[in-house]
């Protein structure tokens, strides 16, 4: 960002930004779609779009066979809610009927290839590697650092973004899928350069696998960029033992090639579902990292913003803090209780502060601990990684708690059992 001044609602003022460009022109997309609502036209309703984008997703593939029906329901849940309660700009909604259908394309597309390929599914995933941990609290950077090991692989953006098995990395930049996931990538970042600097995600680098619940229907990427409480709260309450269930046979898909190869796997919201992820994966290795609440959640705060800002214009800050809070403080309350009840030695804690400090020194005895060869090459690779990737190489990003109606001391009062537990140290907030 070339300015962090804010308008009077928290919205940064489009002539300081470097997306000025970008942001004039959804700008004026909205615009001419709203003088065009005026004028008497009216789009079709999510729920009312339903059988639309489902027979637009087969029409794309020229696939039938959307696999388990059970999502259907999940999906109906969804739209209702965009239609009650999001608040989406023309813009926004014309991204989120986008992001549905290429969703459901991509169920086609796997549901396909499991029935022409059928052993594929018959490949085991041994050991994997799952980082948990607040955001923000060097779990991004670690996933990069362990994607470096040879003897590992990670869930790429392009192929989250579109599953299939990996092809040899010659043939990367001429598929289809991979100049798709460019393109969406550049212009997310041209809309909004700051979130670069809050979570940084490359074509070809590891994402998280939030991508594989989507899928069914059921993850937290959905009210994150809308405001959809109904979605939410229904959400909460999912077994999502099928949806685990679906993101391990689409890891199965993407592994064909190399199936050999330890995954290496993130995302903070396992955290909710520590259990159904060890139901799913008996072996799994599960790495946490910790950090201080309050030296955190206001920048997931900031991200969430961003995310809801890029699809709905205005965002209620206040608000998000709440349920951000509330929400992180639940997942990893539960992850904590989840643990106490399974093996020890099926878990590695390291914080913020080593992976900082020393980040090779602290996948060395996370290494140690599971039983884990560390090469010398692997060791090179993550030295090289580090030295051109430091920290704030993307900008700094700097909010505090009152930005969202919040203080330290409610954060640390939220999070006070899961920091006396795990002997997460207190940082200062002024820095």
């Amino acid at each position: 960002m070339t300015s962090t001044a804010q308008r009077p609602n928290g919205e940064r003022p489009i002539e300081d930004t470097p997306a000025a460009g970008p942001r004039r022109l959804v700008g004026l997309y909205n615009a001419l779609q709203q003088l065009a609502t005026a004028l008497g036209r009216r789009d079709a309703g999510f729920t009312d779009s339903e059988a639309a984008l489902l027979e637009g997703a087969r029409r794309a593939t020229h696939l039938e066979d959307f696999g388990d029906d059970g999502f259907r329901a999940h999906l109906r849940v969804l739209l209702r809610a965009y239609d009650e309660e999001a608040h989406l700009t023309p813009f926004g909604r014309l991204m989120v009927m986008g992001e549905i259908s290429t969703i459901l394309a991509n169920r086609l597309t796997s549901q396909h290839t499991w029935t022409q390929q059928p052993a594929v599914l018959e490949a085991p995933i041994r050991r994997p590697i799952f980082i948990l941990g607040l955001p923000r609290s060097g779990t991004t950077a670690l996933h990069f650092l362990l994607g470096e090991d040879p003897h590992n692989q990670v869930l790429e953006y392009w192929l989250a973004a579109a599953p299939g098995p990996r092809p040899p990395r010659s043939e990367w930049e001429q598929d289809p899928r991979h100049v798709a996931a460019e393109h969406s990538l550049r212009m997310m970042y041209a809309l909004d350069p700051g979130l670069k600097a809050i979570h940084l995600m490359t074509t070809d680098g590891p994402d998280e696998c939030r991508h594989l619940f989507l899928q069914s229907f059921l993850d937290d990427t959905f009210d994150s960029n809308a405001t959809i409480p109904s979605y939410t709260k229904w959400y909460m309450g999912q077994d999502m033992h099928a949806a685990y269930g679906r993101h391990r046979d689409i890891l199965k898909l993407i592994q064909a090639p190399q199936a050999e190869r330890r995954w290496v796997l993130k995302y903070p919201a396992h955290m909710r579902n520590l259990r159904v992820l060890l139901d799913t994966y008996p072996d799994a290795c599960i790495v946490q990292t910790h950090r201080d609440p309050a030296r955190v959640l206001p920048s997931i705060c900031s991200l969430v913003s961003g995310w809801r800002g890029l699809y709905e214009g205005r965002v209620d800050r206040r608000a998000i803090g709440r349920w951000q809070l509330d929400m992180w403080s639940s997942m990893v309350d539960t992850a904590t209780t989840v643990r106490a009840a399974s093996p020890a030695a099926q878990f590695y804690d390291v914080s913020f502060h080593e992976l900082v400090g020393d980040p090779v020194a602290a996948i060395k005895g996370m290494y140690d601990h599971f039983g884990f060869a560390f090469t010398a090459e692997a060791e090179r690779r993550m030295h090289a990684w580090h030295a051109t990737n430091p920290q704030g190489k993307h900008g700094g990003h700097h909010y505090v708690a009152a930005d969202f109606g919040l203080s330290d001391g409610e954060i640390g009062d939220r999070f006070a059992s899961y920091m006396r537990h795990f002997g997460v140290v207190k940082e200062s907030t002024t820095g």
